[in-house]
């Protein structure tokens, strides 16, 4: 099952990219809530590179690496890549003039409802939406 997540963004679509793609800035919103955190990133965006992400709670009780290697890339219009887990993701920009919209369509997995994965990636692309607008 496929899930679809989406933001329209009051910023351009190469503040967008970047700040959706440069590691210094996914460490300031790649996370759902407030007691977690993303402390590293890295990002080889490159057919066959890797992004990696570290995800935790502030209070140090869980975390996890979000890693995945991409195979598909167009330079400020969309990229593809594959999870650990050989789920898909496909993250798409489109250019709104002062606007930009991101569409993110990715593979359910198994251990928790649609719902709440659904909510949880809505709740990164809106943390990704809050930190563009006011940056």
């Amino acid at each position: 099952m496929k899930i679809t997540i989406q933001s329209i963004i009051k910023a351009d679509i190469k503040k967008v990219w970047d700040y959706y793609t440069v590691p210094e800035h996914i460490t300031k919103w790649n996370f759902a809530s407030e007691d977690w955190c993303c402390p590293a990133a890295e990002n080889d965006l490159r057919i066959g590179g890797k992004y990696k992400a570290r995800m935790e709670a502030k209070d140090k009780s869980f975390g996890f690496d979000f890693e995945a290697t991409y195979n598909e890339i167009s330079i400020g219009e969309k990229f593809k890549y594959t999870l650990e887990d050989q789920r898909e993701v496909s993250v798409s920009f489109e250019n709104l003039g002062e606007q930009s919209k991101i569409v993110v369509t990715f593979d359910a997995e198994t251990e928790n409802s649609e719902e709440m994965q659904k909510n949880g990636w809505q709740s990164i692309l809106d943390n990704f939406k809050k930190y563009v607008e006011k940056n």
